[in-house]
């Protein structure tokens, strides 16, 4: 009994410095990130005040796992696990020759407009990757492509599912700030397709400087106009998903959790007229979701518990003071939060970063007079590198999982600096000018 309510001699900078030196320890350990949180919060909880402050976590946890918009993210992971199973990311990319033709560097620039195409459909950035690299890469490098570029252009392609709607990442920001999705998707969508377009600049530049690196396609015979067409048909089914997605969205008809069961409902209509529809593949995709979005549950209940605890403790306050104390200029402070995110990145899955910071960074962008919704484009502009960043980039990780044997874990990292180049510049961009966010 004596345990109960021990902790509090510790002090609010001491019981800090032993929660964060308690989840470092448990991390290393190789505990998931939800059970080390939701460990961590239970002692905190008991250590600090007493059995009595259990039913206040819980009933924090009951408000984020039944938040309508949350059914939203299992719908959307749907879709991608249905793309996942399906021949349409195949066929998107095989329509999309006629879009490259002759270009130097086409068929990396192809692969760009596909992964667009494909973030706009799912946002989910692992099944992207790996279809990417099933259906592209092999493509890229059988045309003699330098397999630097080659691999950089499917991974960072691949993880434009985070900043391009409707993205989950942006979905659980939302969540997590209070602030409105659909703000959200229209603030992304200048962002998301600027940092494809210098994605494109750099294949285009790199190719004309160095034409070895991008050789052309050989000639061919001249496509006959039945072949046109049944490409073309490949466009037409995903470009109609992401009208009525999107469309839906911005016009106002739907709100985002419907809009998300209108494009599973257009990802599985597909799959009949196309007739690849059977009862093993829906099986398959439900089971992937049930993993996927169980994973993000049991982090958000963990780290609602975490952050919900800390609250208690008077540990937000105390962390806020420390940031907003480090300087007078609130542009440091916002580089120094956005320093916080990439270290964490590189370490910690998206979901436990957004959950575990953003209750602590947002008030604080609030009270500095930042527009929130401008500051979770931000926010996942930096995911955007925490994807592709050693030791643990995720996106190398998928790749890894279906490139060939003689590409190595050293050579994806390598080939995926000048990307994560990109990536800092086009956060730069926006937090220098927030207006290409409209906001």
């Amino acid at each position: 009994m004596e345990f109960f309510g021990s902790f509090q001699s510790l002090g609010i900078e001491g019981g800090t410095f032993l929660m964060f030196a308690m989840l470092l320890c448990l991390l290393v350990t190789g505990i998931p990130l939800a059970y080390v949180t939701l460990l961590v919060a239970l002692i905190f909880a008991l250590g600090w005040f007493g059995p009595m402050v259990v039913p206040l976590i819980t009933s924090r946890v009951y408000s984020f796992v039944s938040s309508f918009v949350f059914v939203s993210v299992p719908m959307f992971v749907l879709m991608a696990a249905i793309l996942d199973r399906s021949g349409i990311a195949r066929d998107l990319f095989d329509a999309m020759r006629l879009v490259g033709g002759r270009l130097r560097g086409g068929v990396a620039i192809q692969t760009i407009v596909v992964a667009v195409i494909l973030a706009a459909m799912s946002g989910i950035i692992g099944g992207e990757v790996v279809l990417l690299g099933l259906v592209a890469l092999p493509q890229m490098l059988r045309l003699g492509y330098d397999k630097h570029l080659a691999i950089g252009v499917v991974c960072a392609g691949g993880a434009l599912g985070t900043m391009v709607p409707p993205s989950i990442v942006l979905i659980i920001y939302g969540l997590t700030a209070n602030v409105s999705i659909g703000d959200l998707f229209t603030a992304s969508f200048l962002p998301g397709l600027m940092l494809a377009g210098f994605y494109v600049a750099y294949v285009l530049i790199r190719a004309h400087l160095n034409p070895s690196l991008a050789p052309v396609p050989e000639q061919d015979d001249e496509v006959p106009t039945s072949e046109k067409l049944r490409l073309l048909k490949g466009l037409f089914l995903p470009l109609l998903v992401v009208a009525c997605v999107l469309g839906s969205i911005y016009g106002g008809i739907a709100s985002i959790t419907e809009a998300s069961a209108v494009g599973v409902a257009g990802v599985l209509l597909s799959t009949v007229i196309r007739g690849e529809f059977s009862f093993a593949l829906l099986k398959g995709a439900a089971l992937q979701t049930l993993q996927t979005v169980g994973m993000i549950v049991w982090i958000g209940i963990g780290a609602s518990a975490l952050v919900g605890v800390f609250n208690l403790m008077g540990g937000i306050n105390f962390v806020s003071e420390m940031i907003t104390g480090i300087s007078e200029d609130r542009l440091v402070i916002l580089l120094f939060m956005m320093l916080i995110l990439f270290v964490l990145g590189m370490f910690l899955d998206w979901v436990g970063i957004a959950l575990l910071t953003m209750p602590i960074f947002v008030p604080i962008i609030t009270d500095l007079g930042y527009d929130p919704v401008w500051f979770g484009v931000v926010f996942c502009m930096n995911m955007q590198v925490s994807f592709l960043s050693p030791p643990f980039g995720p996106a190398a990780f998928y790749l890894k999982s279906v490139a060939p044997p003689d590409i190595s874990l050293a050579t994806i990292f390598r080939s995926l600096l000048p990307f994560i180049g990109l990536q800092i510049l086009a956060l730069a961009m926006l937090i220098t000018f927030p207006c290409i966010t409209g906001r």
